[in-house]
């Protein structure tokens, strides 16, 4: 986003005003959440060429993402059946929406054969109707599925498909799967992590106003105890033997102060198209202070400080470390062959397989209230 184009401009400037030389590439890249913008683009070719990728996230706090994050896979399931009046002829009807419901409670069951890691998610788009003395003839539901590595997400992606097959078997219509998207796990990469953290420590924070420590604290009181992603992702940390100072300074409106680097010893309970470039060419990212404590992702608190002072501070600040830490990689080349070398040293024997296949096509996803 704008941090990252923030980044690449003041590493064209660098470039401009210094003899080293170099090629900075910036990659406007679309639905990261819901359409995995990233691993359409990763099928295409488009991050093949790059040295080195370095990006950005907003969050809560200031630090290094450290670690992997969950593979996932996006499908719908549509069931078609025959419409009937419900109390005249319901013998005659062919339910999709019973179809919808009798594949959810299969899946339900599913979960306690799945790893633990995993995770299954679920919306119902469309129930075919709203006229409930009707059997309605279509019903839809859009899953989302997780796990640590891609492998596993399609072992359960087949399973779902099973129960879909079998729900439509019991209600006498016919399933349609219609893949979305996927994306991949984050391969981490720690010599591209210890550059930005270097880098995070020596730029200044941003600073705040009154009116914008008043706001936050405002935007936070709508919110409970964080109980979501960076609870999860912090704290292994917050209860470790020295984190009293650390615990107490989380209690803030706004978290300006820089999270220690640390490696998580599990996946981040979330997923990101980033995974993908990850398994293609070195690639690290940091988080900045965006949204104020407490906020979750994906919520009206989010959406009311999008653009704030508050984020723009914050977007700026990710700019600088990103850009610093490109002209780290321009004028120590080493770097960059030792982040290679740690990326290598992942992977194996693997490579990347983009789990897009080849005929599926980037979309928007359309909900709707009717079978057109």
């Amino acid at each position: 986003g704008a941090g990252a184009l923030a980044g690449a401009l003041g590493l064209k400037k660098y470039l401009e005003n210094n003899p080293t030389k170099g090629t900075v590439v910036y990659l406007g890249c679309p639905a990261e959440e819901g359409g995995s913008g990233k691993t359409f683009m990763a099928r295409e070719g488009v991050f093949d060429d790059l040295d080195v990728a370095l990006t950005w996230h907003p969050s809560t706090i200031n630090g290094v993402w450290s670690g992997s994050t969950l593979a996932n896979l996006q499908v719908y399931y549509k069931f078609y059946g025959v419409s009937a009046h419900a109390a005249a002829n319901p013998s005659q009807g062919r339910s999709g929406l019973d179809a919808v419901e009798l594949m959810n409670v299969g899946v339900q069951f599913l979960r306690e054969h799945i790893m633990p890691e995993a995770r299954i998610h679920y919306a119902i788009t469309n129930s075919g109707g709203f006229s409930p003395n009707v059997v309605q003839a279509y019903g839809e539901v859009l899953y989302l599925i997780r796990a640590p590595i891609m492998n596993d997400v399609n072992s359960i992606y087949q399973r779902v498909n099973d129960i879909a097959k079998g729900a439509a078997l019991m209600t006498g219509t016919q399933v349609e799967i219609d893949f979305v998207k996927a994306c991949s796990n984050l391969t981490p990469n720690r010599v591209l992590e210890e550059l930005l953290y270097e880098n995070m420590k020596k730029i200044e924070l941003p600073k705040y106003s009154k009116e914008e420590e008043t706001f936050a604290a405002q935007i936070m009181n709508t919110n409970g105890e964080e109980e979501g992603l960076m609870k999860q992702t912090f704290g292994e940390m917050l209860s470790s033997n020295n984190s009293e100072g650390l615990a107490a300074k989380f209690q803030k409106p706004i978290l300006n102060f820089l999270m220690p680097h640390f490696t998580m010893n599990k996946p981040l309970p979330g997923s990101t198209d980033v995974g993908d470039v990850s398994w293609i060419c070195p690639t690290a990212q940091i988080a900045a202070a965006s949204w104020v404590n407490r906020t979750s992702a994906h919520s009206w608190q989010a959406v009311a400080q999008g653009k704030s002072s508050i984020a723009h501070k914050s977007l700026i600040y990710a700019g600088q470390v990103l850009a610093a830490t490109g002209i780290d990689l321009l004028e120590n080349p080493e770097f960059v062959e030792k982040a290679k070398e740690e990326l290598k040293s992942r992977l194996g024997d693997g490579s990347y397989q983009c789990p897009i296949p080849k005929d599926i096509n980037p979309r928007s996803l359309q909900i709707k209230r009717g079978v057109e």
